[in-house]
């Protein structure tokens, strides 16, 4: 039986009819890391990973759900504000911000939840939760609310209710994604292009390194300090430079000497990711997909070197990949200090890259490193059961 009619099933068999049900996918993010927050360009896209929301109007005040990846139930007051606990706050936030945005009072209804994003994965799964359950409100009552809108909510709801300072680049790309394309995001306006990324011959791969974001919390505040610091230097001679996106290689270079040493590694690190990136979408637009790959290595070496946010797994993982036949291109994906690395591997190749890869980083570090073989796919929709 597929999963969707897995949750379609369940959800009859619990609530006793028919559902609307909505597929919301996951994201990876080919290059463009930590450029989010200084109002730079990111390149996601929706991948073939998905939560599933079957849902249906209850005629109560009351959300009640079946979470089956946690065999859990719960419920709660459709008008409710206040969090509770774990992952229902992201039901709770997208419900509470729909209403406030629209001036609408919605009813109560009955949601089963399943989905194959591996948690933790940095395929954000959090965002396709709050995406799926966010559009699937949106369908149900008529709300009116467009997919950027929709993105907004669910960022509101990482704010507020999960506590997670996010950019909008997560809910974006499950919301809009498209098959066959990455989206390069303009993180300061908002808008958007859809780059080809079309090679059915090759396969995007995660290899989770099991270690766990540890530092991640506190490095990222110390990050975006460094990078408002190198802002504030810049702007005495450049009073056009709002963040490191107004920004120029020669800009920094030519004022090096009156920056602290971190804080010039960690500007130079953004200028050249935007930059890359840019490059990138050139290569993929003109079908260079090997050229994109070798940005992936660079963007990895920055992210390393200059911008110290990866650990020694990621990088073994990484280096690794260069003797490796089939594949295109490697980096860490994320916030850094462990998670995943992405790898652009030919079809044919991705069987013995993944056992390569799992034999060589358990041969080091003693561990059974997870991997995920993905394709960008569409973003939210509906699905006929």
């Amino acid at each position: 039986m597929s999963l969707i009619s897995a949750v379609k099933n369940g959800f009859v068999a619990q609530f006793g009819r028919e559902p609307l049900l909505v597929a919301a996918p996951g994201r990876v993010n080919l290059i463009g890391e930590h450029t989010d927050y200084n109002n730079g360009f990111v390149l996601p896209g929706a991948v073939d990973k998905r939560i599933y929301v079957a849902i249906a109007k209850n005629g109560s005040d009351s959300v009640n759900v079946f979470a089956r990846q946690f065999n859990e139930s719960i419920s709660f007051d459709i008008q409710r504000s206040e969090k509770l606990k774990g992952w229902v706050n992201y039901l709770i936030g997208v419900a509470y911000f729909l209403q406030v945005r629209t001036g609408r009072r919605l009813e109560g209804v009955d949601v089963y939840i399943d989905g194959d994003i591996p948690v933790g994965a940095g395929m954000s799964s959090s965002a396709a939760l709050c995406s799926g359950f966010g559009f699937a409100l949106n369908e149900l009552f008529a709300l009116g609310q467009d997919r950027m809108q929709l993105a907004r909510i669910g960022q509101q709801t990482e704010h507020e209710f999960a506590g997670v300072k996010c950019g909008i680049m997560d809910q974006f790309a499950s919301l809009h994604g498209k098959a066959g394309k990455a989206l390069r995001l303009d993180c300061r306006s908002l808008e958007y292009e859809l780059v080809p990324f079309n090679y059915p011959d090759y396969n995007i791969v995660l290899v989770n390194t099991m270690v766990s974001h540890s530092l991640a919390g506190s490095e990222y505040n110390v990050r975006r300090a460094q990078c408002e610091e190198g802002v504030a230097l810049l702007k005495k001679y450049y009073p056009q430079v709002e963040s490191l996106r107004d920004a120029t290689y020669e800009q920094l270079t030519r004022h090096w000497k009156e920056f602290d040493a971190k804080v010039y590694d960690r500007c130079t690190y953004i200028v050249n990711e935007n930059q890359r990136l840019l490059a990138g979408c050139d290569a993929l637009r003109h079908g260079d997909l090997h050229g994109f790959g070798e940005m992936m290595y660079a963007s990895h070496k920055g992210l390393s070197r200059r911008y110290e946010v990866s650990c020694k797994e990621l990088d073994f993982l990484v280096e690794q990949t260069k003797a490796m036949k089939g594949v295109v291109g490697s980096r860490m994906m994320g916030g850094g200090f462990g998670g995943c690395t992405i790898n652009i591997v030919a079809s044919g190749e991705v069987d013995g890259f993944v056992n390569k890869i799992q034999e060589a980083y358990n041969k080091q570090y003693a561990v059974m490193p997870e991997a995920y073989v993905t394709k960008m796919e569409e973003g939210v929709t509906t699905v006929i059961g």
